[in-house]
């Protein structure tokens, strides 16, 4: 009797303490955000007493829509909204800093998680996106419809990949550096001309193909399941290279700094990137250097310092056998 009078104690204590963290989440609906348009693009903004948030709504075509969100708030922050669709679409969102979570009203639960794509399956759903106080979160999402995954992948793939009811979880991987450099060109382009668009809706199109390809590969193919410590290991690894492309260590060292073997490092790289170390490497310093030519008209010789060259030389040739042009020339057009 005191046994179960102490747990019905505990169990009212810990639904307490629920509704108490609950009430000092800051709860808004998605319909009370501050909305306005410019040209093509929707905006949504947080009310300023809550913080700063805004997200950047940009209609591709009408089978793929672009959603750009930037949020710190002031408090830990809840934003209510309601989905429905007429057809269920494929929800991909990479997480470029920070953490949200949905929190649906069925129980259902998503993490997205700064570093990794997360692809979903959405028709309708109810529920709450979830931010932490004083935690810049930025993420892109981008929405497919099902005629753009038959376009693409095939009437049965597509019917196959949105088959199930609710919000899924189909796919969790970290970012391609594919993806992460058209990723950045798409922060930092702005979509006020005809010109502009267009080249944001490239790499909005180069970005997924390199983050689709798990929902393309035949699971058959892999002789071994790839579990999340396998993918933090290839993020680590994929990050160490972002960070040190100028000096970057040798296969062995990276191996050994993240914790495994040359032989099954390159099996990562190759499952979640399609790509070999020195493979990543070379994209990440031609993307740097293009970059770098690009905004700042800097000499060849410098760009080829920056991003880890010796001699100007090499650096131009593996620059041309790249991009299909020299440096030099993208110097002088930009």
């Amino acid at each position: 009797m005191l046994n179960g009078l102490i747990v019905l104690q505990q169990k009212r204590r810990g639904i307490m303490e629920t509704r108490q963290a609950t009430a000092r989440r800051w709860r808004i609906s998605s319909d009370e955000l501050q909305l306005h348009r410019q040209k093509d693009c929707l905006h949504q903004s947080l009310p300023e007493d809550l913080g700063v948030g805004r997200s950047t709504i940009l209609q591709f075509d009408q089978d793929l829509s672009y959603i750009e969100t930037r949020y710190t708030p002031a408090k830990d922050l809840a934003v209510l909204s309601r989905i429905d669709y007429q057809e269920p679409r494929l929800m991909v969102t990479l997480g470029l800093k920070g953490r949200s979570c949905f929190a649906g009203n069925n129980g259902n639960e998503l993490v997205f998680n700064e570093g990794y794509t997360a692809i979903t399956t959405i028709q309708s759903s109810i529920g709450e996106r979830q931010y932490q106080a004083h935690k810049p979160t930025m993420q892109l999402r981008f929405a497919l419809s099902k005629n753009w995954l038959s376009r693409y992948f095939g009437e049965n793939k597509a019917a196959q990949l949105l088959g199930k009811s609710g919000t899924q979880l189909l796919n969790c991987q970290p970012i391609s550096p594919q993806a992460m450099c058209a990723a950045q060109q798409l922060l930092n382009c702005n979509a006020s001309t005809e010109t502009s668009r267009i080249f944001m809706h490239g790499q909005a199109m180069s970005l997924l193909a390199f983050e689709l390809i798990p929902l393309s590969e035949d699971k058959r193919r892999n002789l071994t399941r790839l579990d999340q410590k396998d993918a933090a290991i290839a993020k680590s690894a994929r990050d160490i290279l972002l960070r040190e492309f100028r000096n970057p260590p040798s296969i062995e060292d990276l191996s050994k700094r993240v914790g495994t073997n040359q032989f099954k490092l390159k099996q990562l790289f190759h499952h979640f990137f399609t790509n070999t170390p020195y493979g990543l490497l070379l994209e990440i310093r031609m993307n740097n250097a293009y970059q770098l030519l690009e905004t700042t008209q800097c000499q060849v010789s410098i760009a080829a310092d920056l991003v880890g060259y010796s001699h100007a030389s090499n650096f131009s040739a593996a620059f041309i056998k790249h991009f299909g042009v020299s440096p030099k020339a993208v110097s002088k057009k930009h």
